[in-house]
C-alpha cells in the first residue's frame, strides 16, 4: 500500500511540477467560425506564448512580477508552494517506506507527516487550477467579453487537475 501511495504521490508530483511551467493554462478560442486559424495563443503562469501556423512558437516572460494582476501573481505563489511541499511530502513517504520495512516505530510517524503533507499538497494545487478553469468557463459565456479575448480551457489544467488528484490519492493511502 505504502508503495501504491509512493507511485502516486511521484506522479502526482510530476504532474504539479509540469502544470506549473507550461504555458497552456489558457488558450485562445476560436469561436469566430473561421476555418483557417493563423495565431493561437497561450497564457501560463510565467508567460505568453503565440503559434503561427503551428509551425513558429514565440514566448515572452512576464516583465514584472509587480505588473501582474493579483490573481495571478497568488496562482505562481500557490503552485509554487504546492510543488514544494510535493517535493518534502515525496521524500517523507520514501522515508516512511524505508522505515516501515526496517521496523522501526518512527515509520508511522513518517507515514502520517507524508499522507498530510500530500493532502496539502494536493489542496494546493487544486485551488489556482480550478478557479482559473472557473474563470474561463465564465469569461467563455460571457456575452460582454469580446470574442478574440475569449479563452479554452488549456492543457496545463487538465494536467493541474489529474497531479493534485494524485496527490490527494497518495494523501488517501498513507493517512
Amino acid at each position: 500500500l505504502q508503495i501504491t501511495g509512493l507511485i502516486l504521490g511521484g506522479v502526482g508530483m510530476v504532474g504539479t511540477l509540469a502544470a506549473t511551467a507550461m504555458p497552456q493554462w489558457r488558450v485562445s478560442a476560436r469561436v469566430d467560425g473561421d476555418i483557417v486559424v493563423f495565431e493561437t495563443a497561450w497564457e501560463g503562469l510565467w508567460m505568453d506564448c503565440i503559434s503561427q501556423l503551428g509551425l513558429r512558437l514565440q514566448c515572452k516572460l512576464y516583465d514584472s512580477v509587480l505588473a501582474l494582476p493579483p490573481p495571478l501573481e497568488a496562482f505562481r505563489a500557490l503552485m509554487c508552494a504546492a510543488v514544494g511541499l510535493s517535493i518534502v511530502s515525496f521524500l517523507t513517504a520514501i522515508a516512511a517506506v524505508k522505515h516501515s520495512q526496517e521496523g522501526l516505530r518512527a515509520g508511522g510517524a513518517f507515514t502520517l507527516a507524508a499522507g498530510v503533507a500530500f493532502l496539502l499538497a494536493g489542496g494546493l494545487a487544486l485551488l489556482p487550477v480550478s478557479c482559473t478553469g472557473a474563470a474561463v468557463v465564465r469569461d467563455f459565456y460571457d456575452p460582454e467579453v469580446p470574442a478574440a479575448l475569449k479563452r479554452e480551457l488549456g492543457a496545463a489544467l487538465y494536467v493541474g487537475w489529474g497531479g493534485s488528484a494524485l496527490l490527494l490519492a497518495a494523501g488517501a493511502v498513507y493517512c
